[in-house]
């Protein structure tokens, strides 16, 4: 079992619409580690960590969010293991 760890952005309407509640709940079903934040900028900053597969899900679902967000963009790309060990809201 090879874990990974993203960096993930996610821009658009993705303030005030419950996306850190929404991410935390489908990144614990997912068994990701982590966290999520709102930026400055109006975007969403997400780090998370687990199983390939998972991540894949993850970021798919990252791309529609909760029902009333509009996702506009998402960058995601690999970075080093940290080896968090819970998904916190910041």
């Amino acid at each position: 079992m090879a874990l990974k760890s993203y960096e993930i952005k996610i821009f658009g309407k993705v303030q005030g619409v419950g996306f850190r509640f929404y991410t935390h709940k489908k990144a614990v079903e997912l068994e990701l580690k982590g966290f999520v934040q709102n930026k400055p900028d109006g975007s969403v900053y997400i780090e998370a960590e687990g199983e390939e597969e998972n991540l894949e899900q993850f970021i798919l679902w990252c791309n529609d969010g909760p029902a009333w967000a509009r996702v506009s963009e998402v960058q995601s790309q690999e970075t080093p293991f940290i080896g968090y060990k819970e998904f916190d809201i910041k």
